[in-house]
């Protein structure tokens, strides 16, 4: 499943793939793969991005769905 609310949250910050995977120390191919759903982060990539995002975890990576 897709993380379009990562990556809505990353776009209103403004910041591109790049910016943001430099930010949390991850290459731009993970947070491509992690907002396309084929890549599922440790906690801690978790909490990193959720502090540059300004954005809880339950704001990036909760479905309510499931």
């Amino acid at each position: 499943m897709k993380n379009m609310k990562l990556k809505l949250a990353r776009v209103e910050k403004e910041l591109s793939q790049e910016e943001l995977a430099k930010t949390v120390s991850v290459s731009r191919q993970t947070i491509g793969l992690i907002e396309s759903g084929k890549y599922n982060p440790s906690l801690s990539l978790c909490i990193k991005i959720c502090k540059a995002l300004s954005c809880t975890l339950n704001d990036l990576f909760w479905d309510e769905d499931n």
